[in-house]
């Protein structure tokens, strides 16, 4: 048994970053960069800093590696080490993949008519990976005979791929693999022609798409459509109905479709919609028909449908009304039912519509206050079967067989909890807190029963809130670790998500970005309000474009949180967003708005967390950082720590942890990510001052 020592104590001196002056000008407005020269990912200045930074984290929470220990442990305690996943069919086979105990990596595989038939090994991702610290496979594609498959490797965690093919027949891989490609890749209908995507180098843009011939050069392969609008990134897929390619064309408002039948892979792609300024559409075939899921004259999304042949606007006919209160998300499509996916009141809902008798359409039912559904795998169009998942704060992921003609449902698996697991040992809440704008605001609450107490205790609060991206309230046994601790866990339905509908997201975005921000604060301060927490034990945490809001908020409120983490923060925006030769800049023009127009720079210069640090007490700080990372490059939270570290007045934990072999998703591998969550758990714990045995 031991004690945490004090927050306070610190165990060696931080690393000071040199300061190399550099002057950013726009709109008549200069900015003083000291620490610009972060960005030299070659220097070994750099490298020696951000090791510096790792040496001084690792001294500060050395007292904690037992702790750190004991939760990755507890953790991994929790999962079952030899688990399969549920299996698909897909034709013949069956396809699943499955988990031996100790191994990193999952071994996909299939059986030939039956789940009694001999396994396959189709690829073992643990041999491949021997030797790599960092292992990343995507892509997975199946020809369409299920003789070849195509898989995307990447090796830094840089996200760009390269692809190989393994003929199942033979057990072999092909000799030609296909270098720089972005791991998106389809085949066409005639088992050896693989269509995939290329990013740009500098900028990680995906902006081409190749046709290649099994048995050529690589180098020989033909360009079929490039995407010249530095805002508009391109994929490729294959519609359910296996008739046809789509390579999408999307920027954060505008989205452009074009179809070749899949047994045509020599053809020419034909525009299905033209682009439109704020027309966001998708596709789906069906019978004859593409059914679209577009917010043309519709803010919450209609669902249109038009033949094949009559392709324009005015052929579309509609098929789900526009409604204010639901927002459409996605569609699946069976030979009797379509299928829906909205979104109400904060919360999933499932919509079965028999196609020819619709006045029968009903709603899966869901009974948790605050739960998270969703459509599953189901690539077969004839049947009557409908796999979904179903899970919560408090319910482990359950996946569920469903016949649509009689609703009864089975369950076909339960996500394993290992140990003295039990769901009704917790408890989940829905709250409110109102914005100062009046906005209520939702907020999902978990927390043990037997460790709430009648007055304040350590709460987490968790939310992300850009992209539309809505936070759904997913199952996480690893939280258990903190929930079993005494913590309470939040998640804060912030503006910027798409929680509410669409409207939630336009208000959370452009020049409406701080209600995100002041939206976290209000949560904050209700939840101290009504004595779930206290300023003293208050904690707040949000990766990416959650690092933002993180950034923001301890600059906005730095007196209502006790600590903070920041994974791979989004933080050094202006700069960023001025900046057209990374990645991903041009293309989140109409997320942020682009500061080469003055409206835009003075209202990111307004929250942009590097640039509004200022000399005073910030909470104790933790960020994480991936060297290799292609979405928020790894200087960003360098710059932000060494200006934190030069101008806060107080004496709280100020640590940076980069690692240096992985990029955005940190660690691979199925146990090793948690050694990162055993880090974030135990610097809070740790203070909290709390005794462990």
């Amino acid at each position: 048994m031991g004690e945490c020592l004090p927050s306070t104590i610190i165990l060696m001196n931080p690393p000071i970053a040199n300061k190399i002056p550099h002057l950013l000008e726009k709109h008549g407005h200069s900015r003083l960069d000291n620490y610009y020269w972060m960005r030299e990912r070659e220097n070994p200045a750099v490298i020696d800093y951000l090791e510096a930074e790792n040496a001084y984290s690792a001294s500060i929470l050395a007292h904690t590696e037992h702790l750190q220990q004991e939760l990755f442990e507890e953790i991994k305690s929790r999962i079952k080490k030899d688990d399969t996943s549920v299996p698909y069919r897909l034709e013949a086979f069956y396809y699943y993949h499955r988990h031996e105990e100790g191994k990193e990596y999952p071994i996909f595989c299939r059986k030939k008519e039956s789940l009694e038939a001999e396994e396959e090994i189709l690829l073992n991702i643990n041999e491949l990976a021997e030797g790599h610290n960092y292992f990343q496979v995507a892509g997975l594609k199946l020809s369409k005979d299920h003789s070849l498959m195509a898989y995307g490797v990447d090796t830094v965690g840089r996200r760009i791929y390269t692809a190989y093919v393994k003929d199942l027949r033979t057990g072999e891989t092909l000799p030609t693999s296909i270098p720089n490609m972005t791991g998106n890749m389809v085949w066409a209908n005639d088992n050896k022609t693989l269509f995939y995507a290329r990013q740009d180098p500098e900028t990680l843009r995906s902006h081409k798409i190749f046709r290649h011939i099994l048995g050529t050069d690589p180098q020989e392969d033909v360009l079929v459509y490039e995407e010249t609008d530095d805002t508009f990134s391109c994929y490729i897929s294959k519609s359910k109905s296996k008739q046809y390619l789509s390579i999408g064309c999307a920027s954060t408002l505008s989205t452009e479709v074009r179809i070749l039948e899949a047994d045509n892979p020599m053809g020419n792609f034909r525009v299905l919609q033209p682009r439109e300024e704020k027309h966001e559409y998708s596709s789906s075939h069906f019978d004859g028909y593409f059914y679209l899921i577009t917010n043309w004259e519709a803010t919450n999304f209609r669902l249109m449908r038009t033949k094949i042949d009559q392709l324009q606007k005015e052929h579309w006919e509609e098929v789900i009304p526009h409604r204010e209160d639901v927002l459409l998300e996605s569609i699946d499509i069976f030979r009797d039912y379509l299928v829906l996916e909205e979104r109400k009141d904060g919360l999933n809902h499932i919509r079965i519509i028999p196609w020819k008798e619709p006045q029968k359409e009903y709603y899966v039912d869901f009974h948790d206050p605050v739960y998270d559904a969703w459509v599953g795998y189901n690539p077969d169009i004839e049947t009557t079967l409908m796999r979904f998942s179903y899970q919560s704060l408090t319910t482990p992921v359950s996946t569920y067989d469903m016949d649509l003609h009689s609703k009864d449902r089975s369950l076909l698996k339960q996500q394993e909890v290992l140990g003295d697991f039990e769901v009704g040992n917790y408890r989940s809440e829905r709250l409110f807190s109102t914005a100062e704008d009046g906005t209520q605001v939702p907020m999902s609450v978990v927390y043990r029963i037997d460790q709430r107490k009648e007055g304040p205790q350590p709460l987490l609060l968790y939310s992300y809130g850009s992209y539309g991206h809505s936070m759904d309230p997913y199952f996480s046994s690893a939280r258990l670790s903190l929930l079993d601790r005494g913590f309470i866990y939040v998640m804060a339905h912030v503006r910027g998500g798409s929680d509410l509908g669409r409207k939630w997201y336009d208000t959370g975005k452009m020049l409406h970005k701080r209600n995100t921000f002041t939206d976290f604060i209000a949560c904050g301060e209700h939840l101290v309000k009504e004595g779930y927490t206290d300023p003293g034990q208050l904690f707040c945490m949000g990766g990416s474009a959650g690092g933002l809001l993180i950034g923001a908020t301890i600059n906005m409120k730095p007196e209502l949180f006790h600590g903070a983490i920041a994974d791979v923060p989004f933080v050094d925006v202006v700069t960023t967003m001025l900046d057209d030769e990374i990645p991903l800049t041009t293309g989140e023009y109409d997320e942020w708005g682009n500061p080469n127009e003055k409206q835009f720079y003075d209202y990111m210069l307004s929250y942009s967390p590097y640039d509004n640090v200022e000399a005073r007490a910030y909470p104790h700080l933790l960020v994480l950082s991936g060297l290799h990372d292609s979405q928020v490059q790894y200087w960003e939270p360098t710059k932000w720590v060494a200006k934190l570290r030069e101008l806060k007045t107080d004496h709280h934990r100020l640590l940076l942890r980069t690692n240096m072999a992985a990029g955005h998703s940190g660690a691979s591998g199925r146990f090793e990510p948690y050694k990162e969550v055993a880090l974030k758990y135990a610097f809070l714990l740790d203070l909290v001052e709390k005794k462990y045995t």
